[in-house]
């Protein structure tokens, strides 16, 4: 099997050769973004799923989808260390100065352009972060309040309205919104509801972990009317197939059944899994059909390749009581986990314990599916922990 023609390249955001099983969740977003252009009500999607499920790939699609329908689009990324105003900023100047080509939204637009410029200077007293060219003057009493939630607003409605002018739509498409400030989570809450108030053609499509769900909840009680929260999770076992099956087909090799079937079982359908194993399997094969033993093969470096990469980079970022948290939750299982039994294997009080869990909530590695449970936001890491962290060692550094 000649390995420039492998068709799977598992990274972080990388799009599968077969996006499987996501055929329904894509078509309702699109259908909102078209009502949202129409002038009709639509809700605002926020996927939450764990890690690996593809839902930075999604909201990829579902962008490509929005500028082929001709709404303009703004993609963002909210990373640990910065404010959302800094990240949205400058993706909302772009998108302004493209709706500014609009002959029919380009007052409008520029008027949104002006607010933004307000919004930038009125907010950097307090978000040092936010950094945008400032190529016009600003309009005052336009979003330059210094108050995040009052100004959002009024910005989002200034462009909001401009893309109603241009009879087109804003779609805002935001990844890792897990990592938001609550202040800041609750001021575009604030700005979305005030666009869905005012009738204008302006929706959002989120992804986040799980804990998204309670986050918003928290920032504003009024969240889940505002929004619908699809669960992504694995594949089920035909898409799970799909993914692996049609790409290797329409390269015009095959895999037998047995080997299709190992490769589900041992990604349990999770997306980019099944793209890690897919690789390897053909990496393996030294020609078609890929057989069971290939795959047996393949799953040995595919689990080294997931150990220095996709679980590693996690691991290093963790403190030594933070690992020794999540080994111990390793040693239970798969989970999810009582608090009140992890501390038991650690011999701790729940209490001791809470402010180390809440660290590992903050870093993405943990979420609470329900009150007093604690859960890994990455699939499989409990085997990685044991084989990252073995024996019994582990209780001693406690």
């Amino acid at each position: 099997m000649d390995p420039v023609t492998n068709p799977f390249a598992p990274g972080a955001g990388n799009p599968p050769p077969e996006l499987a099983g996501r055929d329904v969740l894509l078509d309702a977003v699109q259908v909102a973004v078209k009502r949202a252009k129409l002038g009709r009500p639509a809700k605002s999607v926020l996927l939450v799923g764990l890690r690996g499920v593809g839902k930075t790939v999604l909201l990829d699609r579902m962008r490509d989808n929005a500028e082929a329908d001709g709404v303009h689009t703004l993609r963002m990324e909210a990373p640990e260390n910065r404010s959302l105003p800094a990240v949205l900023a400058p993706q909302l100047r772009q998108a302004l100065l493209r709706l500014s080509r609009n002959k029919k939204a380009k007052d409008l637009a520029q008027r949104a352009l002006r607010g933004l410029v307000g919004f930038a200077r009125a907010l950097k007293v307090k978000y040092h972060d936010i950094e945008i060219a400032f190529d016009t003057e600003e309009e005052p009493g336009l979003a330059d309040n210094g108050d995040l939630e009052h100004d959002l607003a009024a910005l989002l409605e200034a462009a909001g309205m401009a893309a109603k002018k241009g009879d087109t739509a804003l779609a805002l498409f935001v990844d890792e919104l897990q990592y938001v400030a609550e202040d800041e989570l609750a001021a575009l809450i604030t700005a979305l509801h005030r666009t869905a108030q005012r009738q204008l053609p302006v929706v959002m499509a989120g992804a986040g972990l799980p804990q998204l769900r309670g986050h918003m909840g928290s920032a504003k009680s009024y969240a889940e009317r505002l929004f619908d929260f699809p669960e992504i999770g694995p594949l089920d076992k035909k898409a799970a197939e799909d993914a692996i099956r049609k790409p290797i087909e329409d390269e015009e090799a095959k895999i037998n059944n047995d080997a299709l079937a190992l490769i589900v079982k041992e990604t349990h359908g999770y997306p980019y899994f099944l793209q890690e194993w897919g690789k390897h399997a053909w990496d393996a094969a030294r020609s078609s059909p890929i057989t069971k033993k290939d795959v047996q093969e393949a799953t040995i470096t595919a689990i080294a390749a997931l150990d220095e990469s996709f679980f590693r980079v996690r691991f290093d970022r963790l403190t030594p009581s933070e690992k020794t948290y999540l080994r111990a939750m390793a040693e239970l299982g798969p989970g999810p986990h009582r608090s009140g039994d992890i501390a038991t294997l650690l011999g701790k009080e729940v209490s001791a314990l809470g402010p180390r869990r809440a660290q590992l909530i903050n870093k993405g590695m943990i979420y609470s599916p329900s009150h007093g449970d604690t859960a890994f936001t990455v699939p499989l890491f409990d085997a990685f922990m044991k084989r990252i962290m073995p024996g019994k060692e582990w209780k001693e550094e406690e």
